[in-house]
């Protein structure tokens, strides 16, 4: 057949493959620089996974001096949804994984020489290199109209085993001949192009995964679709097209691709180009109702889509330390022998990445955010308070900015101190548990509290209680309140006959305590009276009845 007559037939209008890889020339970058791209379908949300391995290409690509791109890879029009391209952006940038090239946004420019950066604005480019595989003999029109059903792949798969012993993925379209295909175009029929497979099935390649390591897998036998009969590509010969013309070195993909891995090596074979390296990561996992593992799913969960963890005040680098433990092991140890450093002088390595799918802790994640506060300043924490405030809860933003001293210092308590309290794990938390600080006491915890000793005890403070005070005056004075009611100070005596005693001096702080705040357990109560002031103070003892 002369498949250049026919690769014109096909594509008539195709510009010759070296026009684009003139305009597309190798990039220039340092030995060992490293090309990483995100290449997301704008079909809904930013989902966690897709950040997860933002993070490996943001890091790998600064690691290496190299470039980190965004992508748009639209080709599945049926499932596209508005904004959902400038959401995945503005994702990245909010996650500090802003992309040194490509799209960003349907409001910006893109940035860099090698776009367009969106799929669905280089079909021309797809084309092309579609027209150059025909040529090639490497690819061919197929003009069936309906897949096959399972049961008839199942018939046709059993036939041939019965027939010659093997299995073959083969199109008949691949058979016909030039006047057939001449005959079916005049008629108007649409056609998809397919990949001409030259693989064995019954032969292995190796292959070296960077994460999965060296592997071997069955060489591709099936006739991949290349264009779909509406002229747009699958992610198959799509991605390889890009890769290629863009210069990605890495490309960074769930294990859900690992299957397709010869398909796709084939595809770049069939173009003359060299793959990229592959790294399929472990998705990341949860457990259900029933206690058995799933992927994170974007209908079930709400963690899935990234945008969950800002409306809910987890701070952004918080979350980026959490899906650094899943990737990497070692960085919680890192994390703390290095507590003040930034999460990017960390030696992430792709390859330490492990194989087991990770799974969803958000007991994991609130630990990781707590630390994180803890190592924030009063106005740091407030900074932050008061963004997330302003959009997700107007009311508390008002109470916050209306005196920004009183709140700073609320928000100091346990804070400038060798070992901060570690207490708050979102910016959601905070207006519950500084309740009493900002809308005063609503309810007291008094189960198995005694309510005469306790107003006997706020009595007795009341006329001891000095605004001047340092701590150590304060406690002391505290400690002889308790002696003269008859509570131990010494803890040792009070553990040797308690029964000579009302209770001992920590029995007379949590009663202080519940009259300050209404709770049993809170920040340093000493601090807790300085903030609230001497007027405040005595309201609040007057209130217990």
């Amino acid at each position: 057949m002369d498949t250049k007559l026919l690769a014109n037939l096909l594509y008539p209008n195709a510009k010759d493959v070296n026009y684009w890889l003139e305009k597309y020339p190798k990039r220039e970058l340092k030995r060992g620089a490293e090309v990483t791209r995100l290449a997301p379908s704008p079909t809904g949300y930013l989902h966690t996974g897709h950040a997860y391995s933002a993070l490996i290409n943001k890091l790998t690509a600064r690691k290496t001096g190299g470039i980190f791109y965004l992508r748009l890879e639209d080709t599945d029009q049926k499932r596209l949804i508005d904004n959902a391209g400038d959401i995945a952006y503005n994702m990245l940038v909010s996650y500090d994984l802003s992309p040194d090239e490509g799209y960003r946004g349907d409001e910006l420019p893109q940035v860099g020489n090698y776009g367009d950066y969106i799929q669905s604005k280089r079909l021309g480019i797809y084309q092309s290199f579609a027209k150059y595989l025909v040529e090639k003999g490497k690819a061919f029109p197929c003009f069936c109209k309906k897949t096959e059903g399972l049961e008839d792949v199942e018939e046709r798969r059993q036939k041939q085993l019965e027939e010659t012993g093997e299995i073959e993925e083969h199109d008949p379209c691949r058979n016909l001949t030039l006047d057939e295909i001449k005959e079916k175009l005049a008629s108007g029929e649409e056609f998809a192009l397919k990949l001409k497979s030259a693989g064995d099935p019954n032969k292995t390649i190796k292959i070296v995964d960077l994460i999965k390591g060296e592997r071997e897998i069955r060489e591709n036998a099936k006739d991949i679709v290349l264009m779909k009969s509406n002229g747009i590509p699958p992610y198959a010969f799509a991605h390889a097209v890009d890769d290629s013309l863009m210069g990605t070195t890495i490309v960074v993909r769930g294990e859900e691709w690992y299957p397709s891995l010869s398909a796709h090596l084939e595809v770049f074979k069939a173009l003359g180009f060299k793959p990229p390296k592959y790294a399929h990561t472990p998705v990341i996992c949860k457990l259900d109702e029933n206690g058995n593992k799933r992927k994170l799913s974007k209908r079930k969960d709400p963690e899935a889509d990234v945008r969950y963890f800002i409306e809910e005040g987890y701070p952004k680098i918080a979350v980026i330390e959490y899906l650094l433990n899943l990737l990497n092991s070692d960085f919680e140890i890192w994390r703390t022998n290095n507590p003040t450093l930034s999460y990017k002088e960390f030696p992430f390595s792709i390859e330490k990445i492990g194989s087991n799918n990770p799974m969803f802790d958000f007991v994991k994640l609130a630990d990781i955010s707590k630390n994180y506060i803890s190592h924030l300043s009063a106005d740091e924490v407030y900074r932050m308070l008061a963004e997330w405030a302003n959009r997700y809860d107007v009311e508390f933003f008002k109470t916050l900015t209306e005196n920004q001293d009183f709140s700073k210092a609320v928000l100091n308590i346990d804070r400038d101190t060798p070992k901060p309290r570690k207490d708050i794990s979102k910016w959601s938390e905070v207006k519950h548990y500084y309740d009493y600080m900002f809308y005063g006491i609503k309810n007291y915890e008094l189960d198995g509290i005694d309510k005469k000793k306790l107003k006997e005890v706020v009595r007795a403070y009341m006329e001891v209680y000095n605004a001047e005070d340092d701590k150590e005056t304060w406690f002391a004075r505290i400690k002889e309140m308790a002696s003269t009611l008859g509570y131990a100070t010494d803890n040792k005596a009070y553990k040797q006959s308690p029964e000579n005693y009302k209770g001992n001096v920590a029995d007379v702080c949590t009663y202080i305590r519940l009259a300050l705040t209404g709770r049993k357990n809170s920040p340093d109560i000493y601090s807790i009276a300085k903030v609230l002031g001497a007027r405040e103070i005595q309201r609040r003892f007057e209130n217990v009845k």
